[in-house]
């Protein structure tokens, strides 16, 4: 059974940074597309970030100066920078496709972890 388990989240001010962590096996994160997403209350889930099995990231445009994706061993990571309130959300890690990411789409995720709040007070 595929586990993605987050951490890292929390609070910090406007200004502050996180670096969040999604904790799975080593084949998956060598050999699949994965990214990071968030939801806000009453908004929709959104892309932030997502990586393909050749280190190759693609950015969403909410994060994208502010965000770096990357890989460890087992784990996939989001650092995050310059955080707003407006990033105040709940954050996701999730599966994609076997190699690529041939789009930049959460209908392209299968499995997600049970998420990690961040919460920016201004």
């Amino acid at each position: 059974q595929v586990q993605l388990v987050e951490s890292g989240g929390g609070s910090v001010q406007a200004g502050g940074s996180l670096t969040l962590s999604c904790e799975t096996s080593e084949d998956l994160v060598q050999k699949y597309c994965m990214g990071w997403f968030r939801q806000a209350p009453g908004k929709e889930r959104e892309e932030i970030a997502i990586i393909d099995s050749y280190d190759r990231p693609t950015y969403g445009a909410s994060m994208k100066d502010r965000v770096i994706i990357y890989k460890g061993v087992g784990n996939l990571y989001l650092h995050m920078n310059n955080l707003q309130p407006e990033d105040t959300a709940t954050y996701y890690c999730g599966l994609g496709r076997l190699w690529s990411c041939p789009t930049f789409s959460i209908a392209d995720i299968h499995t997600w972890g049970r998420g990690t709040p961040v919460n920016v007070s201004s």
